[in-house]
């Protein structure tokens, strides 16, 4: 269920002796980040993230802390997980993405967020920061600079082959961890199936695929479709398995429970769109869109770039 914010409290009173304070800019934009609109404009993409977000399920990270947790990533340049680990340990960063004494949200949690935040409310937040800018007199608002640059994705050949090889891995490693936070009389109610691994299954075809693609041929086409389609049955045995995990993990009231149910929820997603990629790919042979591929399970944000015209150099994976 979608949360505004958290229950305030002033960090900066616990620590009586130590002289406390934002430095300018922080304390400039903690003003701005207070308005109303803003936030709405925030929590509408983030209540759409399941159909019943806003009533139900249980408690997200606040919105109040996803938007203020970006803009400090957005401002200093860091990666996501710096952005965890720097405002976790900081009571400054803290009493400004109004986290307070609560735990912060790991990187991925802030990934999956600020993927569900569409490019019209990044549009309406910056038209918002401007209107704001120029109702303060910090600027004009007659122009507004924008960094275009693209940098190269630090992935590996984003084939279907490997995006399927990496969803089982992930999957499997989450069931083992699944395996340890359920307890032995869950485990032994869901059978030791549900928390088998394939990965060594994996190996074998992923490697029979590298040995069919190096030759040539309407066998070696028809060779390849049915190491594929095996390769596709393994990763959704694996769905499958997860699926029935998923179902032990909602019943069960820890943080550690809940943690790996989100990250479960997150993969479990990629992977079945890699499934899906792969099946109209290979098996149908149908053209799946550049911006409706997926190429890797990590770096979710990488997208191809496709040239509007013609160019001396081919398209590149890149990510914004």
């Amino acid at each position: 269920m979608i949360v505004d914010r958290y229950d305030p409290i002033n960090l900066f009173e616990l620590v009586p002796k130590l002289t406390l304070e934002m430095e300018p800019q922080l304390a400039q934009l903690d003003v701005l980040l207070d308005d109303d609109e803003l936030f709405s404009v925030v929590r509408a993409d983030l209540i759409q993230r399941y159909p019943n977000s806003g009533r139900l399920g249980r408690h997200s990270t606040p919105v109040e802390v996803i938007l203020r947790m970006l803009v400090v990533k957005r401002l200093y340049g860091w990666s996501y997980e710096q952005t965890e680990r720097f405002v976790s340990d900081s009571i400054v960063l803290r009493q400004f993405c109004r986290l307070y004494l609560e735990p912060a949200p790991d990187d991925t949690t802030l990934i999956r967020w600020a993927n569900t935040i569409g490019a019209n409310t990044i549009a309406s937040l910056n038209d918002r920061a401007v209107e704001l800018a120029r109702s303060l007199k910090v600027t004009r608002g007659r122009k507004l600079r924008v960094d275009s640059m693209v940098v190269e994705s630090n992935i590996h050949q984003p084939t279907d082959s490997a995006l399927l090889g990496d969803g089982v891995r992930v999957l499997s490693r989450l069931l083992r961890r699944a395996k340890k936070a359920l307890g032995a009389e869950v485990v032994g109610l869901l059978g030791k199936e549900a928390f088998r691994t394939r990965n060594r299954s994996v190996r074998r075809v992923a490697q029979r695929l590298h040995r069919i693609a190096r030759r040539k041929g309407e066998k070696t086409r028809k060779e390849l479709k049915e190491a594929y389609q095996k390769l596709i049955t393994i990763t959704q045995a694996s769905c499958a398995q997860a699926e029935q995990v998923v179902e032990a993990l909602r019943d069960q009231d820890d943080g550690e429970a809940g943690r790996l149910l989100e990250h479960f929820e997150h993969f479990m997603a990629l992977v079945e769109q890699g499934i899906d990629q792969a099946t109209r790919r290979v098996l149908h042979d149908e053209q799946v869109p550049a911006a409706k591929k997926i190429l890797s399970l990590f770096e979710e944000h990488t997208q191809i770039i496709t040239p509007t015209r013609p160019a001396r150099c081919g398209s590149s994976v890149a990510r914004f």
